[in-house]
């Protein structure tokens, strides 16, 4: 069984499942495998939020900091990827932690992928050049049904959801209920956090980047590919580069950003039936948090 002795933990961003994860690793000598879109690729540290070097040289991460931001990245590589991880780690006989807060990377992973059609390259370009107004207006037309859970501020996800409608000739969300089971031994959390505390954190979180250099991370990474344009705060900080924004503009325009954004996550999530809604207060309930699932991972 592909998910024996492994634990989910999601949630929306700044929500501490990074910390938690760490804390459970310490405990019980897991290895922590990423299912966060942003933080997979390299170069994107500070913005990403992703775990420390330090952290991740004490506790074996996968699939964080390895994918050039130049590569086109979907979730189709990601679950090949993360199976793989996941069976490499139970084959040195030791307990798996899946991390994160994209949703479609966890739904794949615990439900498995729709059967849906390749990505049509010449028709995505022609979507490509349409306004997220127009597109969102597109899909409306073409599944009414599916507007009510897509992302419809992410253009790669309606974009998406577009191709699979005009190239299968059914709504994207008739595909849903080929996501409907849970694969065998699926078992983890997701994490609630108080909305007030949640949207201090991600304020508090993203000053905190810029204090730490990400306006210089940003200017040093190399052209990024269309998937990882789509890093939160990347476009802000660019335009600061460029001479628009001020950097206090820039701040507020990515803390909004990302409270809009866990704001969706929070939604996602809530729709999920199978990860258990664990309420969480404070960085000081992440060692109790730990202890319970890391005693759950030692009875399995």
């Amino acid at each position: 069984m592909l998910y024996e002795n492994c634990f989910f933990i999601a949630g929306p961003t700044a929500s501490g499942k990074s910390a938690l994860a760490l804390a459970v690793a310490e405990m019980t000598g897991a290895e922590i495998i990423g299912a966060d879109a942003f933080q997979i690729y390299s170069g994107l540290e500070i913005l990403t939020a992703a775990v420390s070097q330090a952290d991740r040289n004490q506790i074996p991460h996968h699939l964080v900091g390895e994918i050039s931001p130049a590569h086109s990245f979907d979730v189709g590589q990601y679950v090949s990827l993360a199976t793989e991880r996941i069976r490499s780690i139970q084959n040195r006989n030791r307990p798996v932690v899946i991390v994160g807060g994209t949703g479609l990377y966890l739904r794949a992973l615990t439900h498995g992928l729709a059967d849906l059609p390749p990505a049509d390259q010449v028709l995505r370009a022609q979507l490509e050049q349409q306004s997220l107004e127009q597109l969102q207006q597109q899909l409306t037309g073409l599944d009414p049904t599916g507007i009510r859970w897509i992302d419809l501020k992410n253009p790669r996800r309606v974009i998406r959801a577009i191709e699979v409608c005009l190239l299968t000739g059914k709504p994207f969300s008739s595909f849903r209920e080929q996501w409907s089971t849970p694969k065998a031994g699926v078992r983890g959390v997701t994490l609630r956090c108080p909305r007030e505390e949640l949207s201090a954190r991600i304020n508090r979180r993203t000053e905190e980047m810029f204090a730490m250099g990400v306006i210089e991370e940003v200017r040093n990474l190399p052209r990024p590919g269309k998937t990882a344009a789509q890093v939160l705060g990347l476009a802000e900080i660019e335009n600061h580069l460029q001479g628009g924004h001020s950097k206090a503009e820039c701040i507020a325009s990515i803390q909004a950003a990302t409270r809009n954004y866990a704001k969706r996550q929070v939604t996602w999530f809530a729709r999920d039936s199978v990860l258990s809604p664990l309420e969480t207060s404070g960085i000081e309930s992440i060692g109790v948090l730990a202890r319970e699932i890391a005693a759950q991972l030692t009875r399995a």
